[in-house]
């Protein structure tokens, strides 16, 4: 085995936007195994929009990334070597290693995973993190009723898609919002959406009127600004929003709503949530999900970055919207 780790570091904090140059690749010794630990050659890295948030200082939910450090992130691979009793050569884990070709860990946080019926990449996406928050926010925080209208936006990400196809399987009406009349058409087609619109066809206002005749009852807000407004003007009485992203903020410019009256009007219950914060309900969620993708009836598309040196410039990309479902990086 190569004594050589290729690893990303965050070396500095965007002003603005983030970019490529907030990230250096360098080479790393690999360090003998202390007992107790193994190490993880990574086949896939996962990129998310939240890493995004924990590259600024800014007060958040989450420490922020400490600089000239692997950044952190999500990555499927093989055991390659281990002094731990409970994790062998050749077991498929998943797990927060970071940007790097390999991870080394002494056990914690890390999940031994079947890709005979899953294949290994989506542990980072419908059957991982992404999947997961979907599944919370839907049914903890819309609890949604057969009949109902459920809206999410960037519907054909990797949270989003999730979020439509279950709110399709409990019965309701799921419209998208997303960018570009290909990634809606994938949503109303493919992913079973009933409608979905383009945001950047500059008719949000009308569009989402049209798609929701009878107003919507619940909103899985994954992007916010001129989106969430749109759709909070739809809401209905007693409606239920989920906040799990705001991406058109994290370049840090000011986002103003200008409906927040709806949340009294409407009497809305709204609540952001962070899935990890929510551990209980990982097993059983990650149970249905993989159970529904093995039986074809959870779709997903994935963007693949191919060698860990293109991870900085798929990352700014996704940011983006240049992405189409869940962005990840193969390593192997």
């Amino acid at each position: 085995m190569t004594a050589i780790n290729r690893q990303i570091l965050l070396v500095s904090r965007p002003q603005g936007a983030a970019s490529v140059d907030n990230f250096r690749l360098v080479e790393t010794p690999l360090a003998p195994l202390a007992d107790g630990q193994f190490r993880v050659r990574n086949h896939y890295l996962s990129l998310d929009p939240y890493m995004r948030g924990r590259m600024s200082d800014s007060k958040s939910y989450a420490k922020p990334q400490p600089l000239d450090e692997v950044m952190i992130g999500g990555a499927v691979g093989e055991v390659v070597e281990s002094k731990h009793r409970s994790f062998a050569v050749g077991d498929k884990v998943v797990g927060v290693f970071g940007w790097q070709e390999y991870g080394t860990s002494d056990g914690y946080g890390v999940t031994k995973i079947d890709d005979a019926r899953v294949p290994l990449s989506a542990y980072l996406g419908v059957v991982g993190m992404p999947g997961v928050t979907a599944w919370y926010g839907l049914n903890r925080i819309i609890a949604p009723q057969a009949g109902e209208t459920i809206v999410v936006s960037a519907a054909s990400g990797a949270v989003g898609s999730v979020v439509g196809q279950l709110a399709k399987l409990a019965g309701c009406r799921a419209v998208g919002i997303a960018g570009g009349p290909e990634k809606c058409r994938y949503a109303v087609e493919t992913l079973g959406f009933d409608a979905c619109v383009d945001y950047k066809a500059g008719r949000l206002h009308e569009d989402l009127d049209s798609a929701t005749p009878n107003g919507v009852d619940g909103c899985f807000e994954n992007v916010g600004g001129a989106v969430f407004d749109t759709t909070l003007a739809r809401m209905n009485a007693h409606g239920r929003v989920a906040v799990c992203g705001m991406i058109s903020r994290y370049d840090a410019k000011p986002v103003p709503l200008t409906q927040v009256g709806v949340i009294l009007t409407q009497r809305l219950v709204l609540q952001g949530f962070v899935v990890y914060e929510h551990l209980d309900i990982w097993p059983d969620a990650l149970k249905q999900l993989g159970e529904l993708v093995a039986q074809q009836k959870l779709h997903y598309r994935e963007t693949v970055a191919l060698g860990l040196d293109a991870a900085p410039q798929a990352f700014v990309g996704m940011l983006n919207g240049q992405n189409f479902g869940k962005q990840i990086v193969k390593l192997i």
